[in-house]
């Protein structure tokens, strides 16, 4: 059974991306309390995908305009070419759901055609909760 890493990174609403290093395929799931100025997703998106975010899941503020900036970033990225199935980005937005509902959604079902062993919580919001968000991923 491969191992999974759960990484946790808290971002402020206006403060960047920092480089990520240490992942090559992974998931995120972009935990959204605060809203953020259209360059500072843009930015983030474009660095999640040259990091190598293949499967990403947007809840919260915004969650819808983070979706389509991620798969724009991917699509310009990619040049708009057709690429296999294991190289593709896949992307959701869970605007009516809860939380937990996502994570439980993350761990069991969000599958892709690469192994996707790692899992990046980005947690935009005015203050911290690491412990309380990697708790309720691991419950889910």
């Amino acid at each position: 059974m491969l191992k999974s890493t759960l990484r946790y990174l808290h971002l402020t609403p206006d403060q960047p991306l920092p480089p990520l290093e240490g992942l090559t395929s992974f998931k995120t799931i972009l935990v959204l309390e605060a809203v953020v100025e259209e360059m500072v997703m843009w930015e983030t998106c474009r660095t999640l995908v040259a990091s190598g975010c293949l499967y990403a899941l947007a809840w919260g503020k915004q969650c819808e305009s983070w979706h389509e900036a991620i798969d724009d970033a991917f699509l310009e990225a990619t040049n708009y070419e057709d690429l296999d199935d294991a190289k593709t980005l896949v992307s959701t937005a869970h605007e009516d759901e809860e939380l937990g509902e996502v994570f439980w959604f993350a761990r069991h079902r969000a599958v892709h055609a690469a192994e996707l062993p790692d899992t990046l919580i980005v947690h935009i919001a005015d203050t911290p909760r690491r412990e309380a968000l990697e708790a309720e991923y691991r419950d889910a």
